[in-house]
C-alpha cells in the first residue's frame, strides 16, 4: 500500500486539525473543514488505510483518529524542505529584541530563551558555550564604581566573558591596572579548567602587588578565582517551564511533574543535547527521544556559531502536537540572530 497524493492530503489535514484542537479527528470533520473534493466515506476508507500503514491511531473505539510519531515525522520532513531556505519575516524584530540591553553574553542567552518561549508558547532552553577547554588570552579589570569592578576574560577564541565583582573597599586604579597585567602574565595560555590548580600559587605570586595599607586585593583574589572557575560549569538558561500546564496533554499532574522536574535539571538538558547531531537544526519526535520523560514530546534544537564554529545550542521542548511550522522557523531565526550578535558584539578583536 503506497502513500499516494490523496492520502498525503488527508494525512496533512488530520495533522493540521489535531494540532489546532487537540481532539481526535473524524472523517466528517475533515470533509467539512477542508475542501478535498471527496466524500466522508472515501475519507473514512483512506483513514483506515493510513491507520493500517502506521500513520494514524484510534485512541478509543468510538472516536476519530490522531497522528502517530510516524505521521509527524513525515509531516516535518516534508515541511523542512520548504522552511530551511525561507527567512522568518520577524527575524529583524527578534534580533533587535534579543540584542536590546544585552551588554553581557549571559543577557543575550536570557533574552533569547524568553523571546523563544513567548513566540512558541513552549519550554525553551539554551546551553551556553562550555568554556573549560578555552585558553585564556587576557584578563582585564575595569572599575565601574568604588565598590564594583568589571572583570573581562578574553579567550583565544576571542569570546569575551564578563563578570561583575563587588568590593568591600575601593582599589586604586593604578593598582587595578597592575593586577590586570599580572593576572594576564600569570594566566596567559592556561585553560579555564586549570584555574583551580593554579589559584593558590597565583594568589601568593600576586601578593606583592598589594599595598601595605590596603587589604582589598587579598579579599578580592579568592573571589575572583571563584568566579573564573564558575565559567567552566555547564550553564543552561530556560524559560516557559510551566507553559506545559496550559496544554491538554499535561492535565495529568504526575506527568506534568515528571516533565518539569526533567527540564529544571540542567544536567539532564545538557545531556539531552548530546543525543542530537551537530546539524544546523535537529528535530526529535516522541519515541525518537531517548528520555522517558520526553516520550510524548518533540525536541527542536538549532546550533549557534562563533567564527564559524559550533559553540552551543538553543531549542524548544513541546508536545508532539506542536505548531512545527512556527516553531522550526522561530528556533532557526533566533539561533541565527544569536550567532550574528555574538560575532558582532562579543568578539575580543573588536574590544582590544
Amino acid at each position: 500500500m503506497s502513500l499516494d497524493k490523496r492520502k498525503v492530503t488527508i494525512l496533512k489535514a488530520i495533522i493540521s486539525s489535531y494540532i489546532d484542537n487537540a481532539e481526535a479527528v473524524g472523517s466528517r470533520t475533515i470533509s467539512k473543514k477542508y475542501e478535498l473534493g471527496v466524500s466522508p466515506a472515501t475519507i473514512r476508507n483512506e483513514m483506515s488505510d493510513l491507520e493500517e500503514m502506521g500513520f494514524l491511531v484510534q485512541p478509543h473505539t468510538s472516536s476519530g483518529r490522531i497522528p502517530t510519531d510516524k505521521a509527524y515525522r513525515y509531516y516535518v520532513d516534508d515541511l523542512w524542505k520548504k522552511v530551511k531556505t525561507s527567512k522568518n519575516p520577524n527575524f529583524d524584530q527578534l534580533r533587535n529584541i534579543i540584542e536590546d540591553k544585552s551588554n553581557e553574553l549571559d543577557e543575550v542567552f536570557r533574552n533569547s530563551v524568553r523571546i523563544l518561549s513567548q513566540f512558541t508558547k513552549y519550554t525553551s532552553f539554551i546551553v551556553a558555550p562550555q568554556l573549560k577547554q578555552s585558553v585564556i588570552k587576557r584578563v582585564q579589570m575595569v572599575p565601574v564604581s568604588d565598590t564594583k569592578v568589571l572583570l573581562l576574560i578574553i579567550l583565544q577564541t576571542n569570546i569575551v566573558k564578563q563578570v561583575m565583582l563587588r568590593l568591600n573597599s575601593p582599589i586604586p586604579f593604578e593598582q587595578m591596572e597592575e593586577i590586570s597585567e599580572s593576572l594576564t602574565e600569570k594566566m596567559y595560555g592556561y585553560k579555564l579548567e586549570d584555574v583551580d590548580k593554579i589559584k593558590d600559587s597565583l594568589i601568593k605570586e600576586l601578593y606583592y602587588v598589594r599595598e601595605s595599607s590596603n587589604d582589598a586585593l587579598m579579599e578580592l583574589l579568592p573571589y575572583l578565582m571563584e568566579q573564573m572557575l564558575r565559567l567552566e560549569e555547564i550553564n543552561v538558561f530556560s524559560d516557559g517551564i510551566t507553559n506545559i500546564l496550559d496544554l491538554p496533554e499535561y492535565n495529568d499532574v504526575v506527568k506534568a511533574r515528571e516533565f518539569i522536574s526533567f527540564v529544571e535539571d540542567k544536567n539532564s538538558v545538557a545531556k539531552l543535547l548530546q543525543y542530537t547531531s551537530e546539524n544546523d537544526l535537529d528535530i526529535c519526535i516522541g519515541s525518537e527521544n531517548k528520555d522517558y520523560e520526553l516520550r510524548d514530546c518533540s525536541l527542536i534544537t538549532a546550533t549557534y556559531k562563533f567564527n564559524g564554529k559550533l559553540i552551543g545550542k538553543i531549542g524548544v521542548i513541546g508536545p508532539t502536537r506542536m505548531d512545527y511550522n512556527n516553531v522550526i522557523s522561530t528556533v532557526k531565526s533566533i539561533s541565527d540572530a544569536i550567532s550574528e550578535i555574538i560575532n558582532q558584539n562579543f568578539n575580543g578583536e573588536n574590544k582590544e
